[in-house]
């Protein structure tokens, strides 16, 4: 038992810390010829899935493992070493790899588990702790998760031996990715409801086509400009010439700074008070890249334009707020 000043509870989490980040440095020592044919047998599993199974924390982890295959591209199901003798055996099909994951590799569950996965002559990769343990002996290839103590004070709770698990999982899991030549477009139709899947596949057009296009004339008086900026709500407009080629943009800020400016506010154009030259994007651009755009340039808006460069629209940055992106 320690004390509950600030000191104690720092100096235990950072003891904790770097006894698990040894654990994962021991690693690198065990990315083997095991290794290497685990992550050719389940790359060549084609016509099949990676089954994973475990007990206790090793499940957990490798319903994590389950996870992460599954959004990288290589097909996988979680099967509980408990329910899998219990009737959750019919999940493995003849051509699916099984992964089985344990510290000891000695578990009673393992030890009835195995004999029923080699009858149905599955391939069998242990992410396991022990080399020497059933587990290992019986695998036809052996991930080593070997660690030499537990983060835990009384080295009894698993904490460095899972987190090896999960860095071990991690690995094959990337070197799969990376012999499939998993991209990032792959990625985005892996998770097109995230912020991430957004990032890689939302196009601007995809947003600006839901905003007013408020666009004036060079020529146009003050009121012509005041009524397109707020009938649009968008806070500015463009300013086309007759072949819808943008020659510039007036926001709220121009509108104030002119009043400030000029007291003859019946002679003013458009084209006195635009600022030429806006930023524009492509319909077909990401839409991250116009709020590069806007950061970059410190605007919360950019006006979209076609193959022609002619005006399509606008795009805001309160649309992208609104995806998440930001």
């Amino acid at each position: 038992m320690i004390s509950e000043s600030n000191e104690k509870i720092k100096e235990v989490a950072i003891q904790c810390i770097q006894k698990e980040a040894d654990a994962v440095g021991q690693l690198t020592n065990f990315v083997d010829d095991g290794f290497v044919q685990s992550v050719k047998i389940m790359f060549h599993a084609t016509e099949g899935r990676i089954i994973v199974t475990g007990i206790g924390k090793s499940a957990i982890i490798g319903q994590k493992m389950v996870a992460t295959l599954n959004s990288t591209g290589t097909p996988a199901i979680f099967m509980h070493a408990a329910d899998a003798i219990h009737g959750d055996l019919g999940i493995i099909q003849p051509n699916d790899v099984v992964v089985c994951i344990s510290k000891s590799g000695n578990t009673p569950e393992i030890k009835m588990l195995l004999p029923m996965i080699r009858m149905r002559d599955n391939k069998v990769v242990a992410i396991v702790g022990n080399t020497e343990s059933y587990l290992a002996k019986q695998a036809d290839f052996v991930v080593n998760s070997t660690v030499s103590k537990e983060a835990c004070p009384n080295n009894l709770a698993p904490t460095s031996s899972t987190t090896a698990q999960l860095v071990m999982a991690d690995a094959l899991a990337v070197c799969l990715m990376s012999l499939r030549g998993f991209s990032a477009q792959d990625f985005a139709r892996y998770h097109p409801g995230g912020t991430l899947g957004k990032q890689l596949y939302l196009k601007v057009r995809d947003l600006s086509k839901e905003n007013e296009c408020p666009q004036v004339n060079p020529e146009d008086e003050l009121n012509t400009v005041i009524y397109e900026i707020s009938s649009k709500r968008l806070g500015m407009t463009a300013v086309l010439d007759a072949g819808r080629q943008i020659v510039g943009i007036i926001t709220d800020g121009d509108l104030r700074r002119m009043l400030h400016k000029t007291s003859d506010v019946l002679s003013v154009r458009a084209k006195d008070i635009m600022s030429p030259h806006p930023k524009t994007i492509h319909e077909d651009e990401l839409v991250v890249k116009a709020l590069e755009i806007m950061r970059k340039n410190s605007i919360t808006s950019v006006l979209v334009v076609d193959d022609e460069n002619r005006y399509t629209g606008v795009i805001h940055l309160h649309d992208i707020i609104k995806e998440g992106i930001i």
